[in-house]
């Protein structure tokens, strides 16, 4: 597996106000696969993402991405990890105003010494006539085109997307769907999709459920839904 959570556990507070997020998960995901993960607000989805992102630390348990243990990394090696192996993808994109579509990407083609082909991304995700735009002059699903582009363009092995479509109208969450299903395919990228949208559970290779803190489903789709003909 290039995935493996075991027993993990998550806790936040102290007496009164103590919370355990999460319960104890355990759950595999192949290299190369997409994974949704799905569940009602505070069920611990997101945590669960921000965990094996290394941008929360886990009370016990074991974490190992590519054979990485990565809950006894120190802050210098959870750093590297982050670098050098993920890409982020968040509801909200987080684009530096002042820099253009391209600027906003090179940001981060800067930081791997194996970034992919800048123009190449462009062209597929459909920024090429507008990398010379500022994030406020971009539509909702262009701007969220940008953060995909940004997190791809360093080739990482893993892609963390939290709720990428939470923001957008219907026919732009259609659009974003088909481009990572494009991604996935092209580069093989193994992508995990923390989401409230329950169509995109047919279009992926495996799906989590989550449901107060525990995996109350955990199943692989023998058959794949094209994301373009997802309905919600």
């Amino acid at each position: 597996m290039f995935i493996e959570v075991n027993d993990i556990k998550k806790s936040y507070g102290e007496g009164g106000s103590y919370v355990q997020v999460l319960k104890g998960i355990t759950s595999g995901i192949k290299k190369g696969q997409i994974c949704a993960i799905l569940g009602p607000s505070g069920s611990g989805k997101s945590t669960l993402l921000n965990t094996i992102g290394g941008l929360d630390t886990i009370d016990s348990g074991s974490i190992k991405i590519n054979n990485i243990e990565i809950s006894k990394l120190n802050p210098k090696e959870l750093s590297l990890y982050r670098r050098n192996l993920l890409g982020f993808i968040f509801q909200f994109y987080n684009l530096v105003p002042n820099l253009t579509v391209k600027e906003n990407i090179q940001v981060c083609e800067y930081l791997t010494k194996t970034p992919l082909d800048l123009n190449e991304l462009l062209e597929i995700l459909g920024l090429t006539e507008h990398q010379k735009k500022f994030p406020s002059q971009l539509s909702g699903g262009q701007q969220q085109r940008c953060a995909i582009a940004r997190a791809l363009i360093k080739n990482p092995e893993l892609l963390l997307c939290d709720e990428p479509t939470g923001a957008l109208d219907y026919q732009a969450s259609r659009e974003i769907l088909m481009l990572i299903e494009k991604i996935n395919k092209k580069y093989g990228t193994t992508m995990l999709i923390v989401t409230h949208n329950t169509a995109i559970k047919e279009m992926v290779h495996r799906v989590i459920k989550i449901k107060d803190g525990q995996i109350s489903e955990d199943y692989a789709n023998t058959v794949l839904k094209p994301a373009s003909q997802l309905e919600w």
